[in-house]
Parts: structure tokens; C-alpha cells; sequence
């Protein structure tokens, strides 16, 4: 069974599903003014550089979009000041502005309506000539738009796409009004958060139970599901005195995927390593020697990994190349077993991904689409002691760690006194600013005594019970 966990802070928002109580998929979203995924900008063509095909557009922002020309997005006859209606395909990246196209979609549960063409398709999920040839026959859809049948449509009656359908298009109507009306660039729709994109996404039939510690997301999601005949399931609100991600464990699994060397349960390991136009994954048998068959326990260690492979890829959010370096092997049929393992992985991904057949230097090559920033980009930061080479956990999530400390120590005891040891690579976010330290914290209501060392890898939380205690340190008590 799927469960959702929906747990939201001050400028962040974090989803973690698990289906049999492991943790399969996990998305951060950051309160941010960059473009995201989705949105849709009113535009104007700033440039155009016909070399690269490709037209510069200012929708607001500090730096300016960019838009492929093609003649599949019917814009081969964009020119330079003209005003532009586009949606945002990827977030900014580096020195690189989001990527944005002039084919707008907007997504529901059942459907999506699209603005490049007129006919109505299918999602490639759905097999059911019964269902397809149904829904061609009866559904109403307006003449100037195209919609694309989703997969969770075969579980409701044509009333309810219909319902949709119209939805959609009242929202794409509006789009065109403000678009119509605005007289510079700006962003015309998309203040919805993750969550909506949980709800229209992730639900499955098989969703058990969804976990919110917020009211206000409570209200949002028991609004979405009400009318939803294809959803039946449990909506929980937590209110413990911890964190959520906290209490059911999600923190400590978040913070595992930092790391590169994942074990496999035959003894074998894989290793995950980023290059600057990569991800590169080793396959070793380590432990796993103990069979007298050498090709068996390549075929074995191969397997498990490709499965593990496949779930840290959707953990991390993995994109673009990422190549395997799988253990040896000789039998084609094994190689095919393999490849079959590596797709069932990515079965429900909503992020697509290509597999391609085994190498002769036995090398598997997978290209994800990118969609979200990973893993890695909301917890980890260059570190400066190593001039970027290395990574450090971001100062924002170290809060967020220490704070939850705090808390467990409140749970069980109602503590003033805390001796707060944290790695003095932090020291300058702390000395800038020691007052938003102690508030990321919760600790106003505290004595916090805060040593910069050297010897722990982060940071260590310690209650003061005693007195003697509290001597031993007092020359640490922040002041504010």
C-alpha cells in the first residue's frame, strides 16, 4: 500500500511517499521567485540567434528564458519585441535561464489540454480499445484545443472528464484574458504548490493514507478529493510535538541518500558519482564471493543492484545521462533480464526515461528527463574549505537538523539549557546573523551554549541537566 507524507515548514515544503513502508519517491519544494515547471508568463522577445535556433524572452525575471524554434511548436515566424504567451518547461540553472515554450498545457487528473494541437490522444498507459473508442465517441471538448486522455481516466465515467475538461479550459480562458489585458512581462498562472501536483500525480488506487501537519494543506487536499470517485483513502493530520519527517523516520532516510555507496542485501554494493555531464554508477560484488559460480553471483549481485539502481535514481531525482557499470556477464538472456528489471523500476515514473541495451563493454545507458532539481541541490553546497570541489550540507538544512534535536530533547524532558557543538565551517552563517540562528532553531525560550569545533562531522545536540554541567560551558552561552 502507498503512503503519502506531506510536511511543510517555513520556506519549505517536503513530500516523501512510501508504498510497503519503503521510501520510494521524495520531492523538496523552496519558496522561491524563480520560474518553475508549469508556470505560465506573459513574454516578450528580447533576441533572437538564429545559429542555435533558439529566441531569448524576457518574462519577468533577472534572467531571460530561452525558447527552441521549430516548426513542431509552430513559431518559426517569432520576431524580435513581439509579445509572446509561453509556459515553463525547466527551472533556471547556474548561469542559465528557465526554458520555456509557446505550447501551453495545462494539467488535471484525468486529462490535459494542449494549445498546439486539436485532437484528442491517449496516454500510452492506456490499452483499452473499448475505453479509447468510448471516449472519442462521447466526449465534448472545445475546437481550439487538444486533449490528452490520462491514465487515471479509465477509473471514472466520461461526466467526470467532461467535468474536467471544461475546468481546464475556464483556466486556460482566464490565462488569455490577463494575457490579454497585461502590458509587460509577468506571470499569468502557476501559485500552485507541489502539493496540487501530488494530488493530480501520485494518487494511485492503491494510496492508503495521506499525513499532513498543516491545516491549511488538510483543507486543500480533503477539497481536491471530495468529488474524486477514483480516491478513497485516509486523510490524517499530524499534530505531535516532533517534526513529522522526524517522527516516522523519513529525516534519517532523506539524509542517507547523500551517500554514495548504497548496499546491496547479497553483499555486493553500487557506487554513485557525479561528473559535471553525468551520473556514473558502479556495480560491485564486494561481500558477495562466497559462490563457487562466478557467472551466478554476477547474475545475482547485477540484479539486485539494477532494482536498487532504478529506486535511488527516483529517490534522488537523478537526470539527464546516467551510465551503468555492471559486473560482467556473458548470456544475452541474462543481460535482457537486466534491462526488464531496470524498467519495471521506473513503472509510475512521471519523468521520462529511456533504457538502452547493454554495451560491449557491458555499460547500460539511461537518459531521465529533467524535471525538478535533485537530491542533492536542496541539502548539500560547495564547500569553500576545498575551493567547490567537495559538498557540505547547506547551513538552511543543519537548522532544520539541530532544531529537530532540540525538540526530541523537549519531548522528554522540558529542558532550558542546550550545549550545541556544530562544525566551525558553519561559523560565518551563525556570527552574520545569530539572531535568525536561534529563531531557525525555535530556541528563544532556551539557554543556547554554541562551540565552533573541528573534530565533529556536523553538529552534536547536548541537554544540560546538571549544574556542573552548565559551568563546564558557560563561557559558550550566546547572548542576544
Amino acid at each position: 500500500m502507498r503512503n503519502i507524507f506531506i510536511e511543510r515548514r517555513n520556506n519549505l515544503l517536503r513530500v516523501a511517499i512510501k508504498e510497503n513502508e519503503k521510501l520510494i519517491e521524495c520531492f523538496i519544494e523552496e519558496e522561491t521567485s524563480e520560474p518553475l515547471p508549469g508556470e505560465i508568463y506573459r513574454g516578450v522577445v528580447k533576441n533572437i540567434v538564429p545559429a542555435i535556433k533558439c529566441a531569448f524572452i524576457d518574462i519577468g525575471h533577472k534572467k531571460n528564458a530561452y525558447m527552441y524554434i521549430d516548426n513542431r511548436f509552430k513559431n518559426t515566424s517569432i520576431k524580435k519585441g513581439q509579445e509572446v504567451l509561453v509556459e515553463v518547461i525547466k527551472e533556471e540553472l547556474g548561469d542559465k535561464g528557465a526554458k520555456v515554450n509557446n505550447g501551453i498545457s495545462i494539467p488535471g487528473r484525468y486529462c490535459v489540454i494542449t494549445t498546439l494541437d486539436d485532437r484528442i490522444s491517449f496516454s500510452k498507459k492506456i490499452e483499452d480499445k473499448e475505453f479509447k473508442s468510448k471516449v472519442l465517441s462521447s466526449i465534448s471538448a472545445p475546437k481550439d484545443i487538444g486533449v490528452k486522455i490520462r491514465t487515471n481516466a479509465q477509473f471514472v465515467g466520461i461526466e467526470m472528464i467532461d467535468s474536467e475538461i471544461l475546468e481546464l479550459y475556464a483556466i486556460y480562458e482566464d490565462i488569455k484574458k490577463m494575457y490579454n489585458y497585461s502590458i509587460s512581462p509577468k506571470k499569468l498562472y502557476g501559485d500552485e504548490s507541489i502539493i496540487n501536483k501530488i494530488l493530480r500525480d501520485c494518487i494511485t488506487l492503491d494510496t492508503e493514507k495521506i499525513t499532513v501537519d498543516s491545516k491549511k494543506d488538510a483543507e486543500t487536499i480533503k477539497k481536491y478529493i471530495e468529488d474524486k470517485k477514483d480516491i478513497c483513502l485516509k486523510l490524517e493530520l499530524y499534530d505531535g510535538y516532533r517534526t513529522m519527517f522526524d517522527y516516522y523516520g523519513i529525516e534519517k532516510e532523506i539524509l542517507a541518500l547523500r551517500n554514495h555507496r548504497v548496499n546491496l542485501p547479497c553483499g555486493g554494493h553500487i557506487v554513485i558519482d557525479r561528473t559535471e555531464a553525468m551520473y556514473v554508477v558502479d556495480v560491485n560484488s564486494g561481500k558477495n564471493v562466497s559462490g563457487k559460480n562466478l557467472d551466478k553471483t554476477a547474475y545475482i549481485t547485477n540484479m539486485q543492484a539494477a532494482e536498487e539502481i532504478a529506486t535511488q535514481i527516483r529517490l534522488r531525482n537523478l537526470s539527464g545521462i546516467i551510465i551503468i557499470d555492471f559486473i560482467d556477464m556473458k548470456e544475452n538472456s541474462c543481460k535482457a533480464d537486466i534491462i526488464r528489471i531496470l524498467e519495471k523500476g521506473f513503472e509510475g515514473d512521471k519523468n521520462k526515461t529511456v533504457i538502452y541495451p547493454f554495451t560491449e563493454l557491458n555499460l547500460v545507458q539511461i537518459a531521465r528527463r529533467r524535471k525538478g532539481k535533485n537530491i542533492y541541490e536542496y541539502i548539500e553546497e560547495p564547500c569553500k574549505a576545498c575551493k567547490g570541489y567537495g559538498k557540505k550540507l547547506k547551513f538552511s538544512y543543519i537548522t532544520v537538523l539541530i532544531k529537530n534535536e532540540i525538540l526530541k530533547v523537549d519531548s522528554e524532558n522540558n529542558i532550558k539549557d542546550i550545549y550545541i557543538e556544530i562544525n566551525d565551517i558553519y561559523k560565518d552563517y551563525i556570527s552574520d546573523n545569530l539572531f535568525e540562528f536561534i529563531k531557525s532553531i525555535d530556541a528563544f525560550n532556551k539557554n543556547i551554549y554554541l562551540n565552533y569545533v573541528t573534530t565533529v562531522e556536523y553538529f552534536n545536540v547536548e541537554p544540560l541537566i546538571f549544574a556542573n554541567q552548565i559551568e563546564n560551558v558557560k563561557k559558550y552561552k550566546i547572548e542576544i
